[in-house]
């Protein structure tokens, strides 16, 4: 749900931008079919490459074939040429569907688990129960470097000390450590990084104030909103005037200043609030503003490269667009195989993209549907979709057959074949694109 938004949001929002215009909506889908081509072929291979290990057969079966079920779907969309408000709504109900499915089967296995009398194994690294495995994170990140540089006479910090402590984005203990690459990379960086201290509230549970700082919680009270209202469709509701004198924008700062004055008085500098949790929501709406400005640049700048280069929105959105929407995923995956939780890595290579699939496409279509429209019309660039949609539903089928047959011992022969799948793939899509491959007209 939310772990899924959080690392799904960059093609969630990039579909939602590329469903705003019919003539864009192929970059959508080709996006999200080429994500999750190169997801369950390059992750998931590089992933039994790195560490062959065991799959898990009932969370592996469960999730292929909700995701089997969602390509499926998809597919009827393209094929009939439209979607209707029932089909948007049954994306979104389909996904609803598959959550509950997954709490359910969770909930059954660990009570079989408790009622089981068997003496487990020693716990591995694949195995431990999720309290293992929050107690050894907290043991691990438990230590804070900053005691050895703690002063030894303690004494209060002002309101203005602790507002820039909070907006600097440099760590000077840090940086004096680090080669000079990381410090070059870092300059760039540092801008970036203060418009997200600014903008984006943080609450961290695992300290002991939770990061409470009073003038700068105070102050995102009037920033955050402000930012939602000038970058929610790209500004449009921002500029809008209520009763054609008084900007929205105004009445945003307005009321972000009058609720932080309330927060800076009642509150203190030393203790969190009460109310402190309710921040971690509005960092939350922030941060996926910032991700939907930064989509909505990228779809209009592949859009130029498109015109510019003559290619299509599709194989656009399978290569540059899914590329960089799945950067996050295959880091993160290939970091949790290397630590020893191959398990874990190849579940999210098909969990979290039925995410982005049904809630991408159902959300999209939906939003467009809304805007006094009673359908979506679908414009497939040709071959080349069929193509796309062809390949993913391969790659699950091969998975869906040979995993079982393997008696879910994934291998690195697999692994390679998997790549060799989608090296295929990705000749013939350029081909088709440039026109080496084609229909023959009759």
């Amino acid at each position: 749900t939310f772990l899924a938004f959080g690392n799904g949001a960059p093609d969630i929002f990039s579909a939602l931008v590329a469903f705003s215009d019919p003539r864009t909506a192929g970059l959508a889908f080709g996006a999200l079919f080429g994500a999750g081509v190169l997801v369950t072929t390059v992750v998931a291979g590089g992933i039994a490459i790195l560490r062959p290990f065991t799959a898990a057969s009932r969370p592996f079966l469960r999730d292929i074939i909700f995701y089997m079920a969602a390509v499926l779907l998809i597919f009827t969309a393209l094929y009939c040429g439209r979607v209707t408000l029932a089909w948007a709504l049954g994306y979104l109900g389909f996904y609803a569907f598959y959550v509950v499915t997954v709490v359910l089967c969770t909930w059954i296995y660990q009570r079989q688990r408790r009622r089981s009398l068997v003496c487990s194994m020693p716990a591995t690294p694949e195995i431990l129960s999720d309290s293992e495995e929050e107690r050894m994170s907290s043991n691990t990140n438990s230590y804070d470097y900053g005691e050895e540089y703690r002063p030894l006479l303690l004494y209060p910090e002002t309101t203005a000390q602790i507002l820039v402590q909070a907006l600097n984005p440099l760590d000077y203990r840090k940086w004096r450590t680090k080669p000079m690459y990381w410090r070059v990379l870092k300059v760039f960086k540092l801008p970036v990084e203060f418009l997200l201290l600014l903008t984006v509230p943080v609450m961290d549970p695992d300290k002991e104030d939770r990061n409470w700082k009073r003038p700068l919680n105070c102050l995102h009270l009037v920033i955050s909103p402000l930012f939602l209202t000038l970058t929610l469709q790209s500004g449009a509701y921002g500029v809008y005037e209520i009763g054609g004198l008084f900007p929205v924008w105004a009445v945003v700062v307005i009321a972000g200043t009058a609720l932080a004055a309330v927060t800076f008085f009642a509150t203190s500098n030393s203790e969190p609030p009460r109310f402190h949790w309710l921040f971690a929501f509005l960092g939350f709406l922030t941060s996926a503003l910032w991700i939907n400005a930064a989509a909505t640049e990228v779809v209009n700048i592949l859009r130029s490269l498109g015109v510019v280069f003559r290619l299509s929105n599709t194989v656009l959105g399978l290569t540059l667009l899914a590329w960089g929407n799945s950067i996050g995923d295959v880091f993160s995956d290939f970091t949790l195989a290397r630590q020893g939780y191959p398990r874990m890595a190849f579940s999210a290579c098909f969990g979290g993209i039925i995410f982005n699939m049904l809630v991408g496409v159902g959300l999209g279509c939906l939003l467009q549907i809304s805007r006094s429209h009673m359908e979506v019309k679908l414009e497939p660039d040709g071959l080349l979709v069929w193509i796309l949609a062809g390949t993913l539903g391969l790659s699950l089928v091969c998975s869906l057959v040979l995993v079982p047959l393997q008696c879910f011992q994934l291998s690195r022969v697999y692994g390679c074949c998997l790549l060799l799948l989608y090296l295929t793939f990705l000749v013939v899509a350029l081909l088709t694109e440039f026109g080496v491959i084609h229909l023959k007209t009759v």
